[in-house]
């Protein structure tokens, strides 16, 4: 076998072999990103992951990946194109898991989008286009897997959000629908929790995802200087993501439910006159907060390309590793 056809290795997951066997998990935003990175870790810990998106040649090639990397580890993959925003669609899509697979066993509610501007240039329907994406579809997706499935058989969901601890000046449309979703993560934790399921949310900080290809490229410059406000001195990536996801979806956590994990490196917490903020490169390479890159297709997002070898883009050019 060449180089070029080899099978790239498996993922490198933190998480006991066999972890989520059979469990059969729906990804919503599958086809790239952490949606893609997830689905990955969920099925090479044994997973029947189900990919939910609206672009199919996505969603094919990331369950093509699955598929070739993850078979034996006993994970599977399929997918259903779906707009998340259609209600109808929604129910059907899910109508058609469940009787393909008897059941759904946990949710991750990642898809979401939002572009960057300030709110008087936001129009009406560019906000609603970004809270029904990011909060009334998530609600759709999380109502019909509990009402068809996991109001019977119990299960997790975890709600992908966003850092909006001080809110998010220039997209203040995201913000909204985020800080919604963790009400409605807190609300359904309660009122579901009768059925033997724990909903939770994942909030991710600055994560160095394929997501960030969206932005413009007048945005790359904000982007690649965003790390210095961050005391741990460098973006996340989608493995570290992905680990908090399958956490709270495994047995370990079966007594969290209502509450968000933060992955963002203390960000929230930096407050006007710290002056520098950002570790140094040197701290950066310590055991305790050095970059978990276990995810073995990962791919460095375009704005930070000029940033060196690192697949990770953690320090400035030239500051080394």
């Amino acid at each position: 076998m060449s180089a070029l056809t080899q099978k790239p290795p498996g993922y490198r997951s933190v998480f006991a072999p066999g972890l989520l066997a059979r469990r059969v998990v729906v990804v919503t935003g599958g086809g790239s990103g952490i949606g893609r990175c997830t689905a990955h870790e969920l099925a090479s810990l044994g997973a029947q992951v189900v990919l939910i998106g609206r672009d199919s040649a996505k969603l094919q090639d990331t369950a093509g990946e699955i598929l070739l990397d993850c078979a034996g580890a006993g994970g599977h993959a399929s997918f259903h194109a779906c707009d998340i925003r259609q209600e109808a669609a929604v129910r059907s899509v899910v109508t058609a898991i469940v009787a393909a697979h008897g059941r759904i066993d946990a949710l991750v509610n990642n898809a979401g989008g939002q572009y960057i501007s300030p709110l008087e240039n936001i129009s009406a329907k560019g906000w609603q286009a970004v809270l029904d994406t990011n909060l009334t579809g998530g609600f759709l997706m999380a109502r019909e897997c509990y009402v068809q499935s996991m109001q019977a058989h119990g299960g997790a969901i975890v709600n992908i959000v966003a850092d909006i601890w001080g809110s998010m000046p220039g997209m203040g449309h995201s913000g909204a629908a985020r800080a919604g979703m963790v009400s409605f993560t807190e609300t359904a934790a309660v009122e579901w929790a009768r059925s033997g399921v724990r909903v939770n949310a994942v909030a991710p900080g600055y994560i160095a995802s394929s997501g960030m290809d969206h932005y413009p490229l007048e945005a790359g410059p904000m982007l690649r200087e965003m790390r210095d406000t961050v005391p741990a001195g460098r973006f996340g990536n989608e493995a570290e993501t992905s680990a908090a996801i399958v956490f709270l979806l495994s047995p370990a956590a079966s007594f969290i439910s209502g509450t968000v994990l933060r992955v963002d490196g203390a960000r929230p917490q930096v407050r006007m006159g710290w002056g520098q903020v950002a570790a140094p490169v040197a701290a950066q390479g310590r055991d305790a907060v050095k970059p978990f890159e276990g995810f073995h297709r990962y791919v460095t997002p375009r704005v930070f390309a000029g940033d060196g070898p690192h697949p990770n883009p953690l320090p400035h050019a030239g500051e080394g590793a």
